[in-house]
């Protein structure tokens, strides 16, 4: 997904709680709006998103 569309997602209701957490999942949107208002760009972001995805 290009990083200008990440900022563009429109959060689901409700976390699904699926491995890995889902594309539209709240606390994904959170962490990429997140970090982008804290400056970061491009493959940064992806990273970002990349990361809010994975689980433990």
């Amino acid at each position: 997904m290009k990083p200008s569309k990440l900022l563009d997602l429109e959060p689901k209701r409700k976390c699904c709680r699926s491995k890995p957490r889902c594309k539209r999942c709240p606390v994904v949107v959170h962490q990429v709006r997140k970090a982008e208002r804290n400056g970061m760009r491009g493959k940064e972001l992806l990273k970002v998103y990349k990361r809010a995805r994975r689980r433990k």
